[in-house]
């Protein structure tokens, strides 16, 4: 079992059902998850069992003990990962399109934490054995780069780096539409969807989420866009440019159907900046394009033209 996680009710978690508030604490943790974590008793009310009909109170205590998968065989795999920076403390791994970030159910091989367990002697004990050395992720289909905590000490940091929102993340995206002006911030708080579970989406009581974004080149139908996050909630900018009415091309949870062949959203997490948790000193990294995202576009500019 991984350590308890407590939670105390305050105003902005509502007073809705106990599976529903914990799903927007979490968005890792799905409703039905959560459902069976309260039929195990592994999730508890000031210290009494309830049921998954429970309605929160503002200073309810809530403790979530979240089962390990222990039916996941953690395997090294050699996946020839492009680590581009490594020292004692961090190294950034720049993540292709197409890779899972760590196992789970349905992924319980060819992830990233399979590759770095092959490649790297140490990683950060604190996400357990499932998330070893990571403080945070992309989604499958985004490429880029990620930073990786190789201990404890530096696992700390980063996150805390994270919740200061002081790390540099930088994507570059190709989303439909003509945007018009040049540049814009878009501040509008996320939340998983009550229709689509497995969603994200504006809403009302949704998790404070702020991206600002510049346009890069206009293609017609299409613009590329610089997105700078200044928090990293899950599948952020893909809601947040669909919010605005440019979703991601390629998309396939947030954007139309099959208008480009590219096999998922066309993002690419190419700069990451942090201070070093061993002196403070300012580390920043760039990754260009990948060939393929490199030739989607050259593809839309030659249409265009």
């Amino acid at each position: 079992m991984m350590e308890p996680i407590k939670i105390e009710v305050t105003e902005e978690h509502g007073n809705g059902r106990i599976d529903k508030v914990l799903s927007t604490v979490n968005t890792d943790w799905s409703r039905t998850q959560i459902q069976q974590w309260l039929k195990d008793g592994a999730v508890i009310v000031n210290d009494e069992q309830v049921k998954p009909n429970y309605k929160v109170k503002i200073n309810d205590v809530i403790t979530v003990v979240e089962p390990e998968l222990e039916e996941l065989d953690i395997v090294a795999e050699d996946l020839n990962l492009e680590i581009i920076y490594e020292d004692a403390d961090v190294l950034v791994v720049n993540k292709p399109k197409g890779m899972v970030v760590h196992p789970a159910p349905g992924h319980p091989s060819g992830t990233l934490v399979n590759g770095l367990m092959h490649q790297v002697t140490d990683l950060s004990g604190i996400n357990g054995v499932l998330r070893p050395g990571i403080v945070h992720r992309i989604d499958k289909d985004t490429s880029g780069l990620l930073m990786v905590a190789k201990n404890d000490q530096a696992h700390v940091s980063l996150v805390d780096q994270l919740v200061d929102k002081s790390v540099t993340r930088v994507y570059t995206a190709l989303v439909h539409g003509h945007i018009p002006h040049d540049q814009g911030t878009i501040d509008a708080p996320i939340g998983r969807d009550v229709k689509e579970r497995q969603n994200m989406t504006i809403v009302n009581d949704g998790k404070h989420a702020i991206t600002h974004f510049k346009v890069l080149e206009r293609f017609g139908d299409f613009t590329l866009v610089e997105c700078r996050l200044e928090t990293g909630r899950t599948h952020q900018i893909r809601v947040h440019m669909k919010y605005i009415g440019y979703p991601l091309a390629g998309d396939p949870k947030y954007g139309p159907k099959k208008t480009i062949d590219f096999n998922g959203q066309a993002l690419h997490a190419g700069t990451i900046g942090f201070k070093h948790p061993r002196d403070g000193e300012y580390y920043e990294f760039t990754q260009p394009l990948p060939i393929e995202f490199q030739n989607l576009i050259e593809q839309i500019r030659t249409e265009k033209d």
